[in-house]
C-alpha cells in the first residue's frame, strides 16, 4: 500500500470513529441547550426535568446515562464500573425512545455484550434490549439495564443500583421501589418527563416537595430552551394542539395547575441564595398562629429600592405559643434581628389573635407579648386585594420583581407553587398559611427609604441663606 492509500484509510478510520462519537459532539458549539447543562451540573441525587415534546429532555437523560456507564463525567467523580436502569411506560417506548436515543449517543467501539430480550442481537436497535456491557474508562465493565413499567413492581426488586433513568412518569409503586434499588450505594434518581397525568405524586413529592428533601431539584425545558428546534417546526406544533395540552407540551406544565392563584412566581427570579442583610433593610415579621394548623412566620427586609426579601422562616405545628416565641426569639438572634425600644420583637399577626377562649383569659396576641413578641393585630385581611398587591410584587405589568425570598423558606415556596384558586375568587383554604401572613406584610406597604445625609458646612450655609431670604420677602 502506497503513502497516498495509508493517508486515505487513516483518514476513513477517523472520519468513522468521529461519525460514531456523537457524544463528543453534545452541546457543544455555539448553540447550547444551557438547561441540559444544568441539569449534568446539578449534584442532587434526585432530579427531574419536566418538559415539552422535542424540548431536549430526553437526550439529556440518554447522554447522563452514558456518562454513568462510561466513568467520564464531566461534572462527578465515577469511582468504578457502575450498574443502573432506564425505565420506560412500555417495552415498545424502550425500543422507539430511551433506547433508541442512549444507542445515538453510544459509539459502537464501547460495547462489550448486548443480551436482549426481543429480536436479533446482530440487529439490536430494532429489537428490546435487555441489557447492554459497556466498556469504561477504568478497564472494567459497566452495565445499563432496561426495564419497563408493564412489567409490574415485581421485576424492580432486589438489586442494588448506582442510578435510575426514568423516561416519562413511571407508577409510584416502580418509583418507590427503584428508591430503595439506590438506596446501598448512594445513587441518583433522575427523569426526564413530560407531565401530563396532572397532579399525580411528582406534582407533590418532587415540584411542590411536600416533604422538604434536600436532594431534589428539577427544570422545567420548553421548546423555547432548545436552540435546535426551528420557529416553523413551534408554529406546527402548536396548530395541532388543544390549550392545555399545549402548556405541558410547549411549556412542560403540570396539566392540572391552571388554577394557580400566582403564576408569576418563577423560582429562577424570586427565589435566592441566603445573605447578610444590612440591618438598615430589616422590618417586621408576620404571623399567622395556628396551634393544630401550623404557625407560619417569616421575617421580611425592605431595601432602599423598596425590595422585599423574606429571609428567614418558622414553621411548626402542634406547638404552644411558647415553643413558638422561644423559635422565634432564637431566629431572631442568629439573624441579629432589630428590636423596639423595650426589647421586644416587632410583628404582624392575624386579627383573629386578640380573641380569647374559655381555656384563657388571655388572647394569642397578649401571650406573644408575655413573651417578648410584640405584635399589630392591625392588618388588612381583604384576601382579593392582598392577592392582587402580592401578584404585583412578585412579577408586575413591567415584568419586575420586588419579592424575593431566601430558598432557606422552603415553606413558603411550596405554598405559593400549589396556592390555588377554589370556587369563585376564593382561594382553596389548605396549605394557605404562609400565604396569609405574606399578604398582611405585603398589604402594610413597606418602605424603607435611604436614611437623610447630612449636610456638609457649604450645604447648610446654603439652606441658612435661603431661609433668610424667604424671611425678608415675607415668605
Amino acid at each position: 500500500m502506497g503513502l497516498i492509500e495509508k493517508i486515505l484509510t487513516i483518514q476513513k478510520i477517523q472520519d468513522k470513529r468521529l461519525l460514531n462519537n456523537k457524544l463528543a459532539f453534545y452541546n457543544t458549539g455555539d448553540k447550547k441547550h444551557l438547561k441540559q447543562l444544568a441539569f449534568h451540573e446539578c449534584q442532587k441525587k434526585n432530579r427531574w426535568v419536566f418538559g415539552g415534546n422535542r424540548s431536549g429532555k430526553t437526550e439529556c437523560g440518554a447522554v447522563e446515562t452514558i456518562y454513568m456507564a462510561r466513568g467520564n463525567h464531566p461534572y462527578r467523580k465515577i469511582k468504578g464500573a457502575t450498574s443502573g436502569w432506564v425505565v420506560s411506560l412500555s417495552t415498545q417506548v424502550q425500543r422507539d425512545v430511551a433506547q433508541s436515543k442512549i444507542l445515538n449517543y453510544l459509539n459502537p467501539d464501547w460495547i462489550e455484550d448486548v443480551v436482549m430480550l426481543s429480536g436479533r442481537k446482530d440487529n439490536y436497535a430494532n429489537g428490546v434490549i435487555d441489557y447492554i456491557l459497556i466498556k469504561n474508562i477504568f478497564g472494567t465493565t459497566s452495565k445499563i439495564g432496561f426495564k419497563s413499567c408493564d412489567q409490574g413492581r415485581e421485576k424492580f426488586q432486589g438489586t442494588s443500583l448506582d442510578y435510575v433513568w426514568f423516561d416519562e412518569e413511571p407508577p409510584y409503586d416502580i418509583y418507590s421501589e427503584c428508591r430503595m434499588r439506590v438506596l446501598d450505594k448512594n445513587g441518583d434518581i433522575f427523569a426526564t418527563m413530560t407531565p401530563l397525568k396532572g397532579m399525580t405524586f411528582v406534582y407533590d413529592e418532587i415540584y411542590m416537595n411536600k416533604f422538604n428533601d434536600d436532594n431534589i431539584w428539577y427544570e422545567f425545558m420548553q421548546w423555547d430552551d432548545n436552540p435546535y428546534i426551528s420557529e416553523e417546526a413551534k408554529e406546527a406544533m402548536k396548530r395541532s394542539m388543544s390549550e392545555d395540552e399545549l402548556r405541558s407540551r410547549q411549556y412542560g406544565e403540570f396539566l392540572d395547575c391552571g388554577g394557580r392563584v400566582y403564576p408569576e412566581f418563577d423560582e429562577n427570579v424570586n427565589v435566592i441564595e441566603p445573605f447578610d442583610v444590612p440591618y438598615e433593610w430589616q422590618d417586621k415579621l408576620s404571623i399567622d398562629p395556628g396551634l393544630k394548623n401550623p404557625l407560619s412566620c417569616h421575617w421580611y427586609a425592605v431595601d432602599f429600592d423598596g425590595n422585599v426579601y423574606v429571609v428567614a422562616e418558622h414553621y411548626d405545628r402542634d406547638k404552644d405559643i411558647e415553643f413558638h416565641s422561644q423559635k422565634i426569639h432564637e431566629i431572631s438572634d442568629a439573624l441579629h434581628w432589630h428590636r423596639a425600644n423595650n426589647g421586644m420583637i416587632e410583628s404582624l399577626i392575624d386579627s383573629a389573635a386578640n380573641q380569647t377562649t374559655l381555656a384563657s383569659r388571655k388572647s394569642v396576641a397578649d401571650l406573644f407579648y408575655d413573651y417578648g413578641i410584640l405584635v399589630n393585630s392591625n392588618v388588612n385581611k381583604d384576601v382579593f386585594s392582598g392577592i392582587q398587591r402580592v401578584k404585583s410584587y412578585i412579577k408586575n405589568s413591567l415584568g419586575e420583581s420586588k419579592l424575593f425570598i431566601f430558598n432557606t423558606c422552603k415553606n413558603l415556596i411550596r405554598e405559593l407553587k400549589g396556592y390555588r384558586w377554589g370556587k369563585g375568587e376564593s382561594p382553596v383554604k389548605t396549605d394557605d398559611h404562609s400565604m396569609d401572613e405574606l399578604r398582611y406584610y405585603i398589604m402594610s406597604r413597606p418602605e424603607n427609604k435611604k436614611p437623610k445625609q447630612e449636610l456638609n458646612i457649604v450645604q447648610k450655609e446654603k439652606e441658612r441663606l435661603i431661609r433668610a431670604l424667604k424671611v425678608r420677602r415675607g415668605g
